[in-house]
């Protein structure tokens, strides 16, 4: 079973890059296989602009504030000196608070400042505020808790300063602010926070409807089951599962909760996860994926129209969104994934895809997946295809790939900030 395993995945990552060359070759000029990849073209940020375009406080930049951190307090063992001796740290209060932060807004800081050095020889990255212990920022300020840095150029050239805004974005600072004409505002997740570890997934609490009747909870799901599910056309069918894409089980994440009267339901699911949302004004008469378009389920919002089975259970049905709130729930997060690419949850029709904003790609990204499944599920009939691996927990190593593709081949812009598991730092 192990050798069939490895011979399924070669065979795959395989199909994948055959995929890849055609449409280099299609597509005409781009990055292609076996051709240098280009510098990225680098866009200063404007004056007051932030990215991502939410709050700093928000589950999709930094996360919630956490508490202040004083010298005296249990968590001050969490803060950790930085000593690059290619960064300036202005410390005008001579304690070294400024030198003091979190190990992520370290590490994020350390890759700035050789990307300061390599866009600008001879000048440095200037740090004038970090940690703060005196209380001279904001009520509930990131500053406090040593996750947040105010930063400026060493030469103090305030040209520079749109353009070290960026290189902070992609330095991987969490949210980066053009806060002040005088400096750039950056800051980080708490390194254990839950919005540092979203993905893309539903509570294991979660129900979906069975072709034999009845339902069953999500976490629960086994290969051989069918649920239901939409085609394009919003026509309900049933289809096979095939695999968790992320599985966690009994882990504690953050949901968004997305609520609607009428019909009523409620949906709980990850920042980054897609749910079909449906054109307004009657736009469209067609319900479904292709009547409507998938959104982050961090971006819709009251009053847009998502779609919920209706009281007969034959139909799908337009419902407007009454509520969104965030809940906390420690009974598991998974990701089923069904040959439609589509799944019935808490009967709220939702995407099986995340990450990138485009249900579409990614249903088509997942095609080799699903042609080896039922090559494998041919051949080895009536047993477990070595590729599902549904017991295996954690994000599959299928999406794990795909995730690297598209880092590679995507902006950073056109992937959501918590698709993926932050890793251990």
């Amino acid at each position: 079973m192990d050798e069939m395993l490895l011979l399924t995945r070669i065979l795959l990552v395989g199909f994948i890059c055959a995929l890849l060359v055609s449409s280099g070759l299609t597509c005409g000029p781009g990055r292609g296989i076996g051709k240098r990849r280009h510098p990225k073209k680098l866009t200063p940020l404007a004056y007051k602009q932030f990215i991502p375009n939410v709050a700093e406080k928000t589950l999709g930049a930094s996360g919630r504030y956490e508490g202040k951190i004083t010298r005296n307090s249990e968590r001050f063992k969490e803060l950790t000196p930085n000593y690059n001796p290619d960064i300036i740290f202005k410390d005008e209060e001579n304690t070294g608070a400024d030198r003091l932060m979190t190990q992520r807004c370290k590490d994020k800081l350390n890759a700035l400042a050789i990307s300061v050095m390599n866009q600008w020889p001879g000048v440095k990255l200037r740090v004038t505020e970090g940690w703060d212990e005196d209380g001279h920022h904001s009520e509930e300020s990131l500053h406090y808790e040593g996750r947040a840095v105010d930063i400026t150029t060493s030469d103090r050239d305030r040209s520079k300063y749109g353009m070290l805004a960026r290189l902070a974005v992609e330095a991987g600072f969490d949210w980066v602010y053009y806060e002040s004409k005088a400096h750039i505002h950056c800051s980080v997740k708490a390194e254990n926070s839950v919005a540092a570890k979203s993905g893309g997934c539903f509570p294991g609490s979660a129900t979906v409807h069975l072709e034999h009747g009845g339902t069953k909870l999500v976490k629960d799901l086994s290969p051989g089951d069918r649920v239901l599910a939409a085609d394009a056309d919003g026509r309900l069918l049933y289809s096979d599962f095939l695999a968790f894409l992320d599985r966690e089980d009994g882990s504690r994440k953050l949901f968004y909760v997305i609520e609607t009267r009428q019909p009523r339901a409620q949906l709980l699911l990850t920042a980054a996860h897609l749910l079909f949302v449906a054109p307004q004004h009657n736009q469209s008469q067609v319900l479904g994926p292709a009547g409507g378009r998938a959104l982050y389920a961090s971006r819709v919002r009251p009053g847009q129209r998502v779609y919920v089975l209706g009281e007969g259970g034959r139909q799908l049905l337009p419902a407007a969104v009454h509520r969104v709130t965030l809940r906390e729930e420690a009974s598991g997060a998974y990701a089923p994934l069904t040959a439609q690419g589509t799944i019935l949850i808490n009967r709220v029709l939702a995407s099986c895809y995340a990450v990138i904003e485009e249900h579409g790609w990614a249903h088509w990204a997942f095609a080799p997946f699903r042609l080896l499944q039922g090559l494998l599920a041919a051949i080895c009939p009536g047993g477990d295809a070595p590729v599902t691996a549904t017991a295996t927990t954690g994000v599959h190593w299928y999406s794990r790939l795909l995730y690297h593709i598209g880092s590679w081949v995507l902006d950073g812009d056109a992937l959501h900030p918590l698709g993926m598991v932050a890793p251990a730092s």
